[in-house]
Formats: structure tokens, C-alpha cells, sequence
């Protein structure tokens, strides 16, 4: 429960981008509140990496630290909840969590980020973030010279096997049907030797999330120690677009480069806004959002 329900701003979601914006503004003695439920995306990650003075940390106990070193500042509060509608008045906004509570505040900062959709194959889910993996900047480096597979097709599974031929040189991409390459990828992919399977694939064998083969609708199985995979998304909450804010083709809030989004007041940081989804990143956006949300109530109070 929170002392008050007025704030300067309300931010929605505390993990990384959250948790660094509302560390900008509680240094600027705002009163700040932020909502978050507690189930990040990355949460079966065992190891956050490139984000350097961290790296090889749980994500976790990063976010864990930075909440404690956050809540320091006596003008944030955290409320253990999930914000289910939003809207605007001639003060600011309203936000309405789960348990029917009001709060308000002049300011929105959106640290929502995405929620993946996962592919109906059996065992994707309990590997994601552990050996089925989104990024090589991530997590490539504790599987190079490894055995490995990229579940994708076409432009993406072409760009992603570049990227990861620098780490290993055991490269199958598995495009789940008949392969969408051109011919000058086609003569890449071959250069490099890497074999292209077009077999619709039923089941990851695995255990505790680490993966042992890849089973196919055919009954045959394949061997593999992390399988590279780009899944589509959503935006894990509607109230930004309920409330007027525009989204990319891509499907992400549309910002500019101090975090703004299309409405007035309204910011958004994190994997919400845009395709660079690491812990550095959000923290580095979330700052931005946090100090320009603090520079717009300067301009509008002093």
C-alpha cells in the first residue's frame, strides 16, 4: 500500500528501465510510484552478460540490488501490482490497478516491455532464456565452438546465422518449412557450410531448460547444445496504445530519442520501445526517460 495516490509521475513496470528511471527522478526529490507486478521477461535467464561491472550476474539480483539502492530515495514508492486501465484528465493521468485503487499522477513513464509469443512446440517455453536464445550479444559467447541451431527462415535466420558464424562454425537453421532464401543466401549459407532443414519440428528434448535434441514431426531427432530462436511479441500492456500512443511496424511505442512517445506526458523505456533488448540498454533508456521526465516538470513549475 502506498502513504498517498498523487504523484508527479507513476511509472509502470520496475524492472531494469523502471527501476533507472525512477532512480533519476527520486535524485530529484519527485514523487515518484512505481507499479510493477514482479514477472520480468527474462526471468529463466541464469546469467545476464554484456553489461559491463555485472557481467555473469543473475538478472535477478540485479534488479533485486537496484531496487533496494532505489527505494533509498524517500520520495519512491513500489507497489507490488499490476496496472489494468489508464487515463487522462486535465491534471495528468489515472492509473487503475488490480485491486480497484486509484492512483494519479502529472507524468507516465511506460517500462512495460513485451511479452514473447511462443511457438506450440513442446518444451520451447521451459528453455527459453536458458538454452533457447534470442541474442548472441547475450549469450553467444558461452556457447561458441558449440553445436548449434537457428529456429527462423528467410531475411531473419540469414542475419542471425551471420552473426553467430563468428562464434561457432556448427551452424543448422531450422526454418520449420520450405526454406525462404534467395539465391545469393542460399550461395552464403552453402559457403559457410550451413545446412538448412526444412522438417516441421514437434518437440525440444530437455532438461531443466538445457537442451538435448530437437525432435521432428518425422520422428527423427537431432543433437544440438542451444538453439537460436526470433519469436514474435505483443506489448505486455494496452493501457500506452488505450491512451493514444502510436506503435512502429515493428510493434513497438514509438519514441523519440529522449524517450517521449506520441502523447504529451507520457514516456516509455525498455524493451517496450525498441529491438535492443538488453539490461544495459533498459537502464541506459530508463535514465534518459527518468531525467527528461524531471527536465519537463522543471520547465513547467519553475
Amino acid at each position: 500500500m502506498t502513504d498517498y495516490k498523487n504523484f508527479d509521475v507513476i511509472i509502470i513496470g520496475g524492472s531494469y528501465s523502471g527501476l533507472s528511471a525512477a532512480m533519476a527522478l527520486g535524485r530529484s526529490i519527485r514523487d515518484v510510484l512505481i507499479i510493477d507486478s514482479g514477472m520480468p521477461c527474462n526471468r529463466q535467464t541464469p546469467h545476464s552478460h554484456n553489461f559491463i561491472t555485472q557481467d555473469g550476474v543473475q538478472p535477478g539480483e540485479i534488479a533485486e540490488k537496484a531496487r533496494i539502492q532505489v527505494l533509498q530515495y524517500g520520495t519512491v514508492q513500489f507497489l507490488n501490482s499490476i496496472a489494468v486501465q489508464g487515463s487522462q484528465n486535465e491534471n495528468g493521468f489515472e492509473i487503475t490497478v488490480e485491486t480497484g485503487e486509484i492512483f494519479a499522477s502529472k507524468k507516465l513513464i511506460f517500462a512495460t516491455g513485451i511479452k514473447d509469443i511462443m511457438p506450440d512446440i513442446k518444451g520451447f517455453s521451459e528453455c527459453w532464456g536458458i538454452s533457447v536464445i534470442h541474442c548472441p550479444y547475450c549469450h553467444g559467447y558461452e556457447f561458441r565452438d558449440h553445436n548449434t541451431a537457428i529456429m527462423s527462415n528467410g531475411e531473419k535466420a540469414f542475419h542471425l546465422s551471420s552473426l553467430v558464424n563468428n562464434l561457432t562454425d556448427k551452424i543448422t537453421i531450422l526454418t520449420r518449412g520450405k526454406a525462404e532464401f534467395n539465391a545469393e543466401q542460399t550461395a552464403k549459407l552453402n559457403h559457410h557450410n550451413i545446412q538448412v532443414i526444412e522438417d516441421e519440428i514437434t518437440e525440444i528434448e530437455h532438461e531443466n531448460g538445457r537442451l538435448n535434441n530437437v525432435i521432428f514431426k518425422n520422428g527423427k531427432k537431432m543433437s544440438f547444445d542451444v538453439v537460436y530462436s526470433s519469436v514474435p511479441f505483443r506489448q505486455h500492456s494496452d493501457i500506452p496504445v488505450s491512451l493514444g500512443c502510436e506503435v512502429t511496424e515493428q510493434g513497438y511505442l514509438k519514441t523519440d530519442h529522449f524517450q517521449k512517445t506520441t502523447v504529451k506526458g507520457i514516456f516509455a523505456c525498455g524493451d517496450n520501445s525498441a529491438m535492443m533488448r538488453s539490461v544495459s540498454y533498459a537502464i541506459s533508456s530508463g535514465g534518459i526517460a527518468g531525467s527528461m521526465v524531471n527536465r519537463e516538470l522543471t520547465d513547467e513549475q519553475f
